[in-house]
């Protein structure tokens, strides 16, 4: 049946009617039928366009609170007969069933529904759809006959071939829609089987569903010979660089997606860590160069900015609260060059400061932020599956510094002590860093031995570590498997050093730090990251 299909009958069901009214006018221009439930047929009997209620054709009324309308052998047999059978065409008419040639549904907003806060599951389990799944996998599943459409933007393609067509659509576009609704009934399912899932405490299901929604073709992936494309979480409703508003600048590359994303989740960090302050940072190749807490947005990003500055250049900041126009004057000061700047909220001077002197600079406001919950699972993939773990939620707070060797730290060292060991948490392993009043001077990261990773935190943290009034503190994101690597932190002027401990030589790190007068604070918790 490759010949045009000619639209005489259309069953309209939608829960959300953007566009609505338009597109059942243009099929009654055509001298389509319109057949409609409930709300729907409400709104367009209300727009003065002639509508069938559902009952009148079914016979039957719609009953137990609309959850039963559609459900019914002269629906779903007008849908899935073959008009090129003659069986088929024999028992419809028989049955009194008429062909219904094109469904338009657009599925209940479960997905939104469970994104609300303080949503009930009662709440939830009404917005799952039974009757609009059903009708678009029986017209999808007879695309040859039927038109199936789920979604507003697919309107007027519609009315288009339907004008090329004399009323009718090809086949072509009857395939691509029903393509369109099996993917969309499978992201459908997905989120509620995860929503389920989560109620039932499943952190990792036998059958794993993941349910995203294209967001955007990107102009390459993670270099230019690679192609890349960016999926948004259907039931996520944490702020994200996914969903945030673009105030200015040009749309997101790849990596720009990755670096935005682990600077976001870091300021996320220390703020819950250091709640009330503004945390801010900078981040090249998703590892942190530059990070602070402050009284104000300025001050952290000024501090965070000093921590590296030419690492700095051409990274990623993220900021904790709102980019004001103190903030925006800091960022644009001398020679500076910033690619993506997040944050909560941006004062229009603010934008205006910034996109006058970055013109490609893109702005992401998030929205305010919130803590991770506790539940949350992450997800990577590797050829042949897929990796599944729960995030690390876990931050490092005073209580979990057990103080092992050398003097007694003060209570700033202590805060320290947890902000450093926040950043190592977001450094690629093995990672080490040195800072002083929650700023970070210098980190080494993703190096294959840990001696070198705290060589490079000296070189980046250079005479600040030996600062008047300062006291350097190092934090390691695992145990340091033998003492060179903290000798050569403590000849360099650190004072303080936090690690999870956990090898069989830490009595070596403790007897050194003892020997020296150097604090040592133990965590018991490793912060590997790969």
């Amino acid at each position: 049946m490759d010949a045009p299909i000619r639209i005489r009958r259309a069953l309209l069901s939608v829960s959300e009617k953007t566009d609505l009214i338009p597109f059942a006018r243009a099929l009654a221009e055509f001298g389509v039928e319109l057949v409609s439930t409930g709300g729907t047929a409400a709104a367009l009997a209300a727009a003065g366009i002639a509508v069938t209620p559902i009952e009148k054709l079914t016979g039957f009324p719609e009953i137990l609170d609309g959850r039963v309308k559609t459900l019914h052998p002269i629906v779903h047999g007008g849908l899935l007969f073959r008009r090129d059978v003659a069986a088929h065409v024999e028992q419809a008419k028989a049955h009194g069933i008429s062909a219904i040639d094109l469904v338009c549904v657009n599925l209940y907003p479960f997905e939104r529904t469970i994104r609300r806060e303080g949503v009930r599951p009662d709440e939830a389990i009404e917005q799952i759809d039974i009757g609009g799944p059903s009708m678009l996998r029986s017209a999808a599943k007879n695309f040859e006959s039927v038109t199936v459409v789920t979604a507003a933007n697919q309107y007027d393609r519609v009315i288009a071939e339907m004008q090329a067509h004399d009323g009718s659509t090809s086949l072509q576009l009857r395939r691509d829609f029903a393509a369109a609704v099996f993917a969309r009934t499978a992201e459908y399912d997905a989120a509620i089987a995860s929503w389920m899932g989560q109620r039932r405490g499943e952190t990792f299901p036998d059958v794993l569903q993941l349910s995203y929604f294209a967001h955007g073709e990107l102009r390459y992936g993670e270099n230019p010979h690679q192609r890349g494309a960016v999926y948004r979480e259907a039931s996520s409703n944490e702020p994200s660089v996914v969903t945030a508003e673009l105030l200015a600048g040009k749309p997101l590359s790849y990596n720009n997606l990755l670096d935005a994303s682990a600077a976001l989740e870091l300021v996320q960090d220390l703020r819950d860590l250091f709640f009330g302050e503004i945390a801010a940072c900078i981040v090249k190749h998703t590892n942190p160069c530059g990070a602070a807490v402050g009284a104000s947005a300025r001050d952290s990003f000024v501090k965070a900015y000093a921590g590296d500055p030419l690492a700095a250049y051409g990274g990623i900041v993220a900021i904790a609260g709102t980019v004001d126009r103190a903030t925006a004057e800091a960022m644009t000061e001398g020679e500076k060059f910033l690619e993506v700047i997040i944050a909560e909220r941006f004062d229009p001077a603010a934008v205006q400061l910034l996109s006058e002197r970055w013109k490609n600079a893109r702005l992401l406001a998030v929205g305010p932020l919130k803590p991770v919950p506790a539940s949350a699972v992450s997800y990577r993939s590797i050829p042949g599956g897929l990796l599944a773990q729960e995030r690390d939620t876990r931050a490092t707070s005073d209580a979990d510094l057990a103080h092992t060797a050398g003097p007694p730290a003060t209570p700033g060292t202590r805060a320290d002590a947890a902000f450093l060991m926040t950043i190592a948490k977001h450094l690629k392993s093995n990672a080490v860093c040195i800072g002083a009043n929650k700023q970070l001077f210098g980190a080494g990261a993703g190096q294959m031995d840990r001696v070198a990773s705290c060589r490079i935190a000296v070189e980046k943290a250079g005479s600040r570590i030996r600062s008047a009034g300062v006291v350097a503190v190092a934090a390691s994101d695992a145990f340091f498997p033998f003492s060179d690597g903290p000798q050569l932190l403590i000849d360099a002027g650190v004072r303080c050093m936090v690690h999870p401990g956990g090898s069989k030589r830490d009595s070596d790190t403790f007897a050194l730090c003892e020997a020296k007068g150097v604090t040592c604070l133990v965590t018991g918790v490793r912060r590997f990251r790969h």
